[in-house]
C-alpha cells in the first residue's frame, strides 16, 4: 500500500508527552497514529469514549455555593485584602 505524508499540528508538550510514552511501547508518533486510525476504521467510531467531565456532588455544590455569592453578595462578608481575610483566619485557628 502506497504511503502519503499527512500535517498535523501538536502542542509542543503534547508531542513531547506522548513520543516519550510510546517510546516507551517501542513504537513512534507515525505507528501511534497509524493504530488509532485503523482501529477507529475497523470500529467505525472513535475507539475510546468521549465524555464531558461530570462534576462530583461536593464540586457541584460548591458552583452553587459560588453562584449564591454571585447573586446575593450582601449576604456574605467581605475583605478589604487578602492581609485582612488571612489575618481573620488565623485568628481562628
Amino acid at each position: 500500500m502506497a504511503k502519503v505524508s499527512t500535517n498535523i499540528s501538536l502542542d509542543a508538550e503534547l508531542k513531547r508527552s506522548a513520543q516519550e510514552l510510546f517510546a516507551d511501547f517501542g513504537i513512534d508518533l507515525t505507528t501511534a497514529v497509524t493504530l488509532f486510525l485503523k482501529q477507529a476504521v475497523r470500529e467505525q467510531r472513535i475507539p475510546f469514549e468521549i465524555r464531558r467531565d461530570v462534576p462530583n456532588a461536593e464540586t457541584r455544590a460548591a458552583l452553587d455555593e459560588y453562584k449564591e455569592m454571585k447573586k446575593h453578595p450582601e449576604n456574605y462578608k467581605h475583605y478589604s485584602s487578602f492581609k485582612e481575610a488571612m489575618d481573620e483566619v488565623l485568628d481562628d485557628a
